[in-house]
């Protein structure tokens, strides 16, 4: 007998129907012996509907009454899915974020998890409940209702098995688990068995939609055992893990292709080649509350540099605007940018011990005549930036060259 703690998304729970195979499988768990937490979302299209109330009624919605009706899209699901145990026969009771607690900091519509109260869901769990919680939310020092940010239900039941000391955080979600690319893009994409949390990590930073961020770092640093499974077809899922709990005889090179095509470029060029110009430069577009990923800077033959930054797509405009100010201040020459961009990322573990990943990628790329326009790497992740309208046949090149079909 284990403590297993699942969590289902929006997609999952959208209807009663849903709720109702949702409480079947939940109970399939519970008649096998298992102890269940279960977290869930608001119900697909719940969120952005209250959203869209909020924005008729107040331009820019007041942050603390946003927690407050955002949060409300979850209690209903937890209702609705403990009626639905408990007319199968399964006792069950709901909390909200704040009753069981889920401490959080302040930060209305992006807190973070400081501390959760187990007693109560630990009394439950001992009288042969199942426990349904809220996701994404919880309760300050105050009292205020709190929301974690958009998918932060993913956080909400990792935080959960960390606490209980789950045996393992289960996911379900519309896909059957994570894949080595995008099978929209690559029809022979496979589902991967196993994946550690440095490997999920990258992934998911670099554009891959199956988990949020902060849920796979709060997995890896609990070490919970991470699953990602459909909600609607049966299979293994893939399971994400510590490093040395996924060693294999045959550890492959690269695990996966990752790809974001909401990156823009951004060039300043003709900057004075000193020191601290990159500070001048990069520092007012941290001001403005605008993320930097890939940076380059060159210094050309005549002594100024031209630095290149990428911005998410939506960020571009202002990122322009903050820099022409910067580029009259230091006398640059003129700033550029381009949105017609793609980022793609292999990333693999056994990228630690093996040479000669980079340039198997350089060349692929370069026998479809793609040129590469910026790169970065860490150990265990390669990033190039090309052109957008390249992107589908670099990742299909990149995974046939990487055998990541086999």
């Amino acid at each position: 007998m284990s403590l297993i703690v699942q969590k289902f998304g929006g997609t999952s729970v959208g209807t009663t129907e849903k709720i109702k195979a949702v409480a079947e499988k939940v109970a399939g768990f519970r008649d096998q012996g298992h102890d269940m937490v279960v977290v869930v979302s608001a119900m697909s299209g719940e969120t952005n509907r209250l959203i869209s109330l909020a924005s008729d009624v107040q331009e820019k919605p007041d942050p603390r009454e946003m927690d407050v009706l955002v949060s409300t899209g979850e209690q209903v699901t937890i209702a609705l899915l403990c009626m639905a145990l408990k007319a199968k026969g399964y006792d069950a009771r709901s909390y909200t974020g704040g009753q069981v607690k889920i401490l959080t900091d302040s930060a209305h519509m992006k807190a973070r998890i400081q501390n959760i109260d187990v007693d109560n869901m630990r009394a439950d769990l001992d009288a042969g409940r199942v426990v349904v919680v809220a996701g994404f939310q919880g309760v300050d020092d105050a009292g205020n209702i709190t929301t974690l940010g958009r998918g932060g239900s993913d956080t909400t039941g990792v935080a959960l098995a960390a606490a209980l000391k789950a045996d393992e955080c289960q996911i379900y979600t519309d896909v059957d688990g994570v894949y080595t690319t995008d099978p929209r893009v690559v029809d022979s994409a496979r589902r991967l068995d196993k994946i550690t949390f440095e490997e999920m990590l990258e992934m998911a930073s670099q554009g891959s939609k199956v988990l949020q961020i902060r849920s796979v770092e709060f997995a890896g640093k609990y070490k919970v055992p991470l699953r990602v499974l459909s909600s609607f077809v049966d299979g293994p899922g893939t399971l994400i893990t510590l490093d040395e709990e996924n060693e294999t005889m045959e550890q492959p090179v690269v695990s996966g292709i990752a790809f974001n095509r909401d990156e823009a470029k951004i060039s300043i060029l003709g900057v004075p080649d000193a020191p601290g110009v990159a500070s001048k430069v990069l520092s007012p577009i941290g001001d403005a509350n605008i993320e930097i990923d890939v940076i380059v800077q060159n210094v050309a033959a005549d002594n100024t540099n031209a630095i290149t930054f990428t911005v998410h797509k939506n960020d571009l405009e202002k990122a322009k605007s903050v820099l022409a100010g910067v580029a009259e201040d230091l006398g640059a020459r003129e700033v550029v940018g381009d949105d017609k961009i793609a980022k793609i990322s292999i990333v693999g573990v056994g990228m630690r011990s093996h040479a000669g990943v980079a340039s198997k990628m350089f060349k692929t790329l370069a026998n479809e005549n793609i040129n590469i326009q910026m790169i970065t790497t860490s150990e265990i992740k390669i990033t190039v930036i090309i052109e957008e309208k390249y992107l589908e046949l670099a990742v299909r090149a990149l995974h046939s060259a990487f055998e990541l079909d086999k």
